[in-house]
């Protein structure tokens, strides 16, 4: 089988089918090299679940229940520290109408049955201290984790390869040019020249910062939060790094802009203020595949079920890769779809111009 892209999902499918006896080649000219690059690494199926997004939810917080076997198995596999941690994640509010905002989509959450304890101001600041006084509230979400996509994408490589995939640094323009009894795409942005799916580039701009001194950040959760009216995200490392983002621009440039900085930095300046000591080492941009709907597109090309989509994961590549592995492997493996598929066909967008088009199947045939 053909792997199309070296990025954390398709290195997964490789890692995941190679072991289990598969002869695996990944086509990629630069693995590792798109939205995986610039991502934080937030494993957040709570926070992340929006109103209208019922099924992608439910997928979210399938793959993050598998992360931690994930992750220890990776481990296992390459001896390499993947950046994995789990001191939860804390949502917050700077003012009265930022809380306003965070506090219906919490509501909405918690509705759904999902882990979310609402926090006064000083029961937030009795667990991060570093947290500005004027935060009016928040909530915890225990359960959302976060790695490290820039330690999990040499991992996940090393895995591939001792597992037997072979790596191949060319790129695919064509799919007839891949050679394979089946194909998966995931190429990211780029599945869209090769299969025609409606995958667009939505850019997102990130910060890096470092603590002063080496030292690690002085705090320990992830921070997702509003300040202003500005959303933004901060995610400490051991090390020292915080990454601070993220625009959500429909655009397809890679340009960093003074005006996307500065709001990055007031935002987290406002919720905490300790990091304007901290040192500001990389501004990145980088474009995660979005999809009509905001959910991944899972399974066979329609006509062509030689052909996998593993794509469009949009914001929630990294949280994904464990599940989306697993189900195209056992597609590959089985010719048997998994019913988490049923929800994410490519088909689904056909004829959604008119509102109209055929129901989701899903082909049976089995591939070696």
């Amino acid at each position: 089988m053909a792997v199309v892209g070296a990025g954390p999902i398709g290195l997964a499918i490789a890692w995941r089918c190679a072991a289990r006896g598969l002869r695996v080649v990944v086509h990629d000219p630069a693995p590792g090299s798109g939205a995986s690059a610039v991502a934080a690494g937030m494993l957040a199926p709570v926070a992340e679940a929006y109103f209208g997004e019922r099924q992608l939810t439910e997928l979210l917080l399938a793959s993050a229940a598998r992360w931690p076997t994930f992750a220890a198995e990776l481990t296992e596999a390459t001896g390499a520290d993947i950046g994995y941690r789990t001191e939860g994640t804390l949502m917050v509010g700077l003012t009265g109408d930022d809380l306003a905002e965070a506090g219906r989509l919490w509501a909405y959450q918690q509705g759904l049955g999902l882990p979310v304890t609402r926090l006064r101001p000083t029961e937030l600041r009795d667990r991060e201290p570093a947290l500005a006084p004027r935060v009016r509230g928040g909530a915890l979400a225990p359960t959302d984790h976060q790695v490290d996509p820039r330690l999990l994408l040499p991992a996940l490589r090393t895995a591939a390869q001792r597992a037997g995939a072979v790596l191949v640094p060319h790129a695919v323009r064509h799919l007839s040019d891949v050679h394979a009894r089946v194909t998966v795409v995931a190429a990211g942005c780029g599945a869209a020249a090769l299969t025609g799916l409606p995958v667009r580039p939505v850019k997102g701009q990130v910060l890096r910062l470092r603590a002063p001194d080496g030292v690690a950040p002085g705090f320990r959760h992830v921070i997702r939060g509003y300040a202003d009216g500005e959303p933004v995200y901060l995610v400490p490392r051991a090390d020292g790094e915080v990454v601070l983002g993220a625009t959500v621009e429909e655009r397809s440039d890679t340009t960093v802009t003074v005006g996307a900085v500065q709001r990055l930095l007031r935002a987290g300046v406002d919720l905490l203020p300790e990091l304007a000591e901290y040192d500001l080492v990389e501004a990145t941009a980088g474009l995660r595949p979005g999809t009509p709907d905001n959910a991944p597109i899972l399974g066979p090309l329609p006509g062509r079920p030689d052909v996998l989509a593993a794509t469009g994961h949009h914001r929630h590549g990294i949280v994904l890769t464990p599940i989306t592995a697993d189900l195209i492997a056992d597609l590959v493996l089985t010719g048997v779809p998994d019913p988490l598929l049923a929800s994410f066909p490519p088909d689904r967008f056909v004829g959604a111009a008119d509102g109209g088009g055929p129901e989701p199947t899903m082909e049976g045939d089995r591939w070696s």
